[in-house]
């Protein structure tokens, strides 16, 4: 959620911004601000009344003292409506803030500078590209015809169990799946995130603070008697644990990574691109969040990103790197960087990793703060980065690894999975 001042003493530059994201409405932004106007305005008036009659009963009280009683009752007759105005500018207020803060959700995060205007996909920079895409013998066949050959996934079983997208991982598959946990929650261990174990379903509060709610409300599980949501991410509940919370400016960066399952409802997602592992319903993934001081978090980004590359380059895949622009960019989001590696077999980019810097938007909304040098609290900048999710990156493996002996793992995955080939 932006701030309100900010947005109050720099409308064209926020207009400017908006537009980046093609968000276009320059109404709402002016509401805001009327909005805005209106309530300090009543909050004066209020507060204006407010001293008044704190001033009307030090002087009643004083002529009481003094045996004044006919000019203390004077006082107190021209003083009997202000209790009944504050009540009414109060129920004003009330009503100013509700209609300001539905309108201030419905802005989405300013984009950085840096980030390119664009309608999709389409439009988004590459930033660099790492590796030598795989020449695939004749022959080679798609991640989900691999795992079928060799018993490791089974599609059609997770249909009957639940439903297209939830796929059953089986023997070696499932042992690829543990180990791939294991190595990128090691490997985020070793760069100094401290892991956690946290609930895979949250309440309206934490899917509000995060950005999810109202603006991927269609895209979540909702549990409707408890009124819970299944996680799309474990961004939610790990940034969540600091809702409502100063940190100290010495713990500066506060890192977590964690492993969940995932759930997204992925509602309108058709056709041959989400076949197999490419759009599931459900996936694991391992979380990276960051909390830290706003000085700090572009620098952090770039680093996230690094450390997400080095994972792909560990694993041997070739990968690009994206900077999405404003049209493909989250609601929440100031900045992403995209990692996609490349599919042999399919012979097209999947996305494996998000990385995004949300400024103040989500530490706004969790009440993330902080005491600076000068003493005066302010709110912090969050971050977060998949690293890695599973279902892509399992593809590619597959597919770019497939030899005539089977599926050669890759090196530093050996000592997680207890095997060196999928056979």
């Amino acid at each position: 959620m932006l701030q309100l001042n900010y947005i109050r003493e720099n409308r064209d530059h926020v207009v400017e911004r908006l537009g980046i994201k093609n968000f276009n409405d320059v109404e709402l932004v002016d509401q805001i601000i009327a909005l805005d106007e209106q309530r300090r305005k009543t909050q004066n008036q209020s507060d204006s009344i407010a001293a008044e009659a704190n001033s009307s009963a030090k002087q009643i009280g004083e002529l009481m003292r003094q045996g004044k009683k006919e000019e203390a009752e004077a006082i107190k007759s021209r003083s009997a409506s202000y209790k009944e105005q504050i009540k009414e500018l109060t129920d004003a207020l009330d009503k100013i803030e509700k209609e300001l803060h539905d309108k201030l959700i419905q802005l989405p995060n300013l984009p950085n500078k840096l980030v390119p205007k664009g309608v999709a996909a389409e439009d988004n920079e590459v930033v660099l590209e790492n590796g030598t895409l795989p020449q695939l013998p004749a022959g080679a066949l798609p991640h989900w015809e691999l795992a079928a050959k060799y018993d490791i996934i089974d599609f059609e079983l997770g249909t009957k169990i639940t439903g297209a997208g939830f796929p059953v991982y089986k023997g070696k598959g499932a042992r690829l799946q543990r180990g791939l946990i294991n190595f990128f929650l090691d490997e985020a261990a070793k760069m100094g995130y401290k892991e956690v174990q946290v609930p895979i379903v949250v309440n309206e509060d934490s899917a509000f603070a995060t950005g999810q709610l109202p603006d991927k409300e269609g895209q979540m599980y909702h549990v409707v008697n408890d009124d819970f949501y299944l996680i799309p991410t474990a961004e939610v509940p790990i940034t969540n644990i600091y809702r409502d919370t100063i940190v100290k400016s010495e713990d500066f960066p506060i890192k977590h990574c964690g492993y969940t399952p995932c759930f997204r409802r992925e509602a309108g997602s058709y056709g041959a691109h989400v076949r197999g592992l490419n759009r599931l319903h459900q996936f694991d993934k391992v979380e990276l969040v960051q909390i830290v001081n706003p000085e700090k978090s572009y620098e952090t980004l770039e680093e996230m990103s690094s450390y997400v590359q080095s994972l792909l380059q560990k694993l041997g895949l070739p990968y690009r790197v994206l900077r999405l622009c404003g049209g493909d960019m989250s609601f929440t989001s100031a900045m992403t960087y995209d990692m996609e590696t490349y599919s042999a077999a399919q012979e097209r980019w999947l996305e494996v990793s998000s990385v995004s810097n949300f400024e103040t938007y989500q530490a706004n909304r969790l009440k993330v703060r902080f005491k600076g040098e000068d003493g005066k609290t302010q709110l912090a900048h969050t971050l977060n980065g998949s690293a890695l999710a599973l279902p892509r990156i399992v593809a590619t493996l597959l597919e770019n690894n497939q030899t005539e002996n089977g599926i050669k793992i890759p090196e530093v995955l050996v000592p997680y999975v207890g095997f060196e080939y999928i056979d």
